[in-house]
């Protein structure tokens, strides 16, 4: 069986002091690949990428300090843009040996 990543964005826009709150919520999913947090305008405020096969608690704990300079950050924007980039495994059948 071979694994490969199937990857999608997706993009959110929450007020400014709501931008922290998503991006927690967003990272307890698991399958956050990066996240780029963009102003109104498309200019990039921040990227954030995150390691694979770290647990989710052990996650936010690493980004804690990065969260707290994007809420200074994003705290007076009326809007931001959070465009999120996923992956998930997909897994192919495996063949038939009379393939």
């Amino acid at each position: 069986m071979q694994e490969h990543q199937r990857e999608w964005t997706e993009e959110f826009r929450v007020a400014g002091n709501k931008a922290i709150d998503r991006i927690k919520e967003l990272i307890k999913q698991g399958n956050i690949r990066k996240i780029i947090l963009k102003k109104s305008t498309g200019e990039v405020i921040k990227e954030i990428t995150m390691t694979q096969g770290v647990a989710v608690g052990g996650l936010l704990a690493l980004v804690a300090p990065v969260l707290t300079a994007i809420g200074t950050l994003v705290a007076f924007l009326a809007e931001v843009k959070i465009e999120v980039v996923r992956s998930d495994p997909e897994t192919e059948p495996a063949r038939r040996a009379d393939e």
